[in-house]
């Protein structure tokens, strides 16, 4: 199964000769699924000729806004759109999660209760599960197709279900320790709030629920391949 990943952003010029790119971290989460991957640079304007160029669609994080003026926004949302309308699986993280949203009639905003980063816990489908976050921003209206099935006091949206069309989180299952100690390093300051940044290293060694998300990632690709 061939796997387009429409890369939304870049990780840290300092932070990328240790971890690599953004694409590259979704490429290790998902190692081990039969997954042949191809990284398109959207937010470079490389975007994909047609929509069954790959059999489902990633969408990655990034350092901006879903509601920003970039130039390749308006581009992205007609694409998800006619991914979504050609009922091809697609899965969206964080900045992915947002766009998906808003593309989709959704609303995303700069959160007022400020910054959720660091290890984070959620109630995903009525199970508890611990995952990494780096955002301010959020889903704060769900699309009408969308079924919330992960949340959390800070995040009523964390997680969102478009029947078999689309399966979008908004924490990060491909972020590591070194990710989010970089992040911290190199994103945090003068943006996060100091001690949230003290928090975030508090915890770094602190178990993360990866490896089950990144399943039922894997999970959704395949059962709609099958379909």
């Amino acid at each position: 199964m061939k796997i387009g990943i429409l890369q939304t952003g870049h990780a840290p010029d300092e932070l990328r000769p240790q971890v690599g790119d953004f694409a590259d971290l979704f490429k290790r989460l998902l190692d081990g699924n039969d997954f042949e991957f191809h990284t398109y640079s959207v937010v470079d304007m490389e975007f994909p000729e047609a929509i069954t160029d790959c059999d489902g669609w990633l969408i990655t994080g990034s350092k901006h806004g879903a509601y920003e003026d970039h130039p390749f926004i308006p581009p992205l949302e007609r694409l998800i759109r006619e991914i979504y309308e050609a009922e091809i699986p697609m899965v969206g993280i964080c900045f992915g999660h947002q766009i998906i949203a808003q593309a989709l009639g959704g609303k995303v905003a700069k959160f007022d209760g400020g910054w959720a980063v660091g290890r984070q816990t959620y109630d995903l489908n009525g199970e508890q599960i611990a995952l990494n976050a780096w955002h301010q921003d959020q889903v704060v209206s769900a699309p009408a197709d969308a079924t919330v099935i992960g949340s959390n006091d800070f995040c009523t949206n964390a997680a969102l279900l478009y029947g078999k069309r689309a399966f979008t989180v908004q924490p990060h299952p491909e972020f590591d320790t070194a990710v989010i100690d970089g992040l911290a390093t190199y994103r945090g300051p003068g943006n996060v709030p100091d001690q949230q940044l003290a928090e975030v290293r508090d915890n770094l060694n602190k178990p993360v629920d990866s490896d089950r998300l990144a399943a039922q990632i894997a999970q959704f690709f395949k059962e709609r391949q099958l379909a």
